[in-house]
């Protein structure tokens, strides 16, 4: 049996019901209104009707009555309908990777009930050794890839329960999987996908871009948000490009709007399109990006600049795919995949009340930050002979030779521009090369004295974050002439430790003097 005590919020009443002579309590609980729910073995009417009238004497209660369910079985009672609602099989685990609570549609497909799923372990169904791994060395992480159940092709799809302990750390406290159940046509796109590599043209030889390119090859098969955050000139672009082209999506469009770079009432137009009739000479009516993109994907870059006003018709949109045309009643409803992209902390333009936080956390379920050049420095010679390769093929020229010193020289910098600020550099070194071999007198690098240091678009970020980069050019330069810590350091007027520090911080040190040291 089951009683609900509605009552006041009194020290001592949740005592004095435990106190009771006349029941075999098997659970208490109490709800956020502070009522309180008592579980007991069942009773006769006459022992019943006693105990209501014992608990109705007790100082500050108001009434009590019977119900059917604790607000625990109740609230597990939803959970599972809403579970066994979904076509898809999902399922928890905890950080042994024990099965913890399945939907019928997980059941079905392995053709066992309850009872048998909570006496196993989820890899004696699905053999996932690094998912086993994960969980025990609680470091569960959201990500998705294809597998293989009794001959068909699933998308697994993990997100971890996370523990947000008192000290402000985070652990996993297990995992929801969900077995996204992949069509034959989807199938057969997947499989072309698989064959097709879309990210082969990356460049990512830098354990950090290696692993961010894997990243995104099992997060392009989702239909979820993606952010891209990362400086700019990094490339966020052309990750998102690449993404589509991986994604089941590959073969319908693929537009991008910079949402910085123009006005609301644009912006809105471009997005949502217009009626005919909405403006003095809008004589027809125009699609926009989401009707044309219908199918495929949409990057909105710089998402951190836009207006308040467009953030909220965003979020509108995010949540179901329908949105209205500038002087238009009727709503459309499309089926496009958002990617955002931004160099700014969006997380901070919340805090200061910049950035709304509903649709700050409707987009940020995927999320990748690119790592900026100065930390991939394997990476920067593989792409200068790629777009050395590149330019001269554009050009018709012989392609030249390049210099064993160049690639030294080149790391050395601290590339506050990133990979557009490489791929600008050496397209302007090859239209001006006379010889055959590219050195690196050819490279014209922003000198400390030239007051463009930086250009307008790359003083983007905070103060602390533009002065390390300021910082790190000043090193960049310098170790050029000075070449060791030591000379570098007696330069400055700083300790040699100091310097090493720095070096090693901004990734400019040299791995062979490191070693010397």
């Amino acid at each position: 049996m089951r009683l609900e005590v509605i009552c006041q919020d009194r020290m001592g009443l949740t005592r004095e019901l435990l106190d009771l002579q006349n029941i075999d309590l098997e659970g208490i609980e109490i709800s956020p209104n502070r009522n309180i729910y008592l579980k007991f073995a069942q009773i006769d009417t006459t022992t019943f009707q006693l105990l209501m009238t014992e608990i109705r004497r007790i100082r500050g209660v108001k009434d009590v009555k019977t119900v059917s369910f604790m607000p625990s079985e109740h609230e597990k009672k939803l959970l599972l309908t809403l579970l066994n609602t979904f076509p898809d099989p999902i399922f928890s685990v905890n950080p042994k990777a024990h099965i913890e609570l399945a939907n019928s549609a997980m059941l079905k497909l392995f053709a066992i009930d309850n009872n048998q799923l909570k006496e196993k372990k989820f890899n004696q169904l699905i053999n996932h050794p690094r998912l086993a791994k994960l969980l025990e060395q609680n470091n569960l992480q959201s990500y998705s890839e294809q597998v293989v159940i009794k001959g068909n092709k699933y998308l697994l799809q993990v997100t971890p329960i996370n523990n947000h302990k008192a000290t402000g750390s985070i652990e996993n406290a297990g995992g929801i999987i969900l077995l996204k159940v992949l069509p034959a046509e989807k199938q057969y796109q997947a499989d072309k996908i698989a064959a097709a590599d879309s990210f082969a043209h990356i460049i990512a030889v830098s354990p950090k871009m290696s692993q961010l390119v894997e990243d995104l090859k099992k997060i392009a098969l989702l239909d979820e948000p993606l952010l891209l955050v990362g400086e700019t000139g990094t490339g966020k672009d052309i990750l998102a490009k690449a993404c589509h082209l991986q994604s089941i999506r590959g073969d319908k469009p693929f537009l991008g709007l910079n949402c910085g770079s123009m006005p609301e009432d644009v912006v809105e137009n471009e997005l949502f399109g217009y009626a005919a009739g909405a403006y003095p000479n809008a004589i027809e009516a125009k699609k926009g990006f989401f009707e044309q993109a219908n199918g495929g994907t949409v990057l909105l870059d710089e998402i951190g600049e836009m207006s308040p006003q467009m953030q909220i018709k965003l979020l509108r949109f995010s949540n179901d795919g329908t949105f209205r045309r500038v002087g238009e009643e009727q709503e459309v409803k499309v089926d496009v995949r958002v990617i955002c992209a931004t160099q700014k902390n969006l997380l901070e333009l919340v805090e200061k009340g910049q950035f709304r936080q509903d649709l700050y956390y409707r987009l940020h379920v995927l999320t990748v930050n690119l790592p900026p050049l100065r930390e991939r420095q394997a990476d920067i010679l593989p792409l200068t002979v790629e777009f050395v390769r590149q330019f001269s093929q554009e050009q018709g020229i012989e392609k030249p030779k390049l210099s064993p010193k160049l690639g030294h020289y080149l790391a050395s910098y601290h590339w506050p521009g990133n990979v557009r600020q490489l791929r600008n550099v050496l397209y302007q070194a090859l239209i001006q090369l006379a010889g055959r071999e590219l050195t690196p007198q050819d490279i014209h690098l922003p000198d400390l004295k030239d007051i463009s240091l930086f250009s307008t678009d790359q003083l983007n970020g905070t103060l602390d974050e533009l002065t390390k980069h300021f910082e790190a050019s000043i090193l960049a330069r310098l170790y050029q002439d000075y070449p060791s810590t030591r000379k570098l350091a007696k330069r400055l007027n700083v300790s040699h430790t100091a310097i090493a520090n720095k070096l090693r911080e901004y990734g400019l040190s040299n791995k062979k003097e490191s070693e010397g040291e």
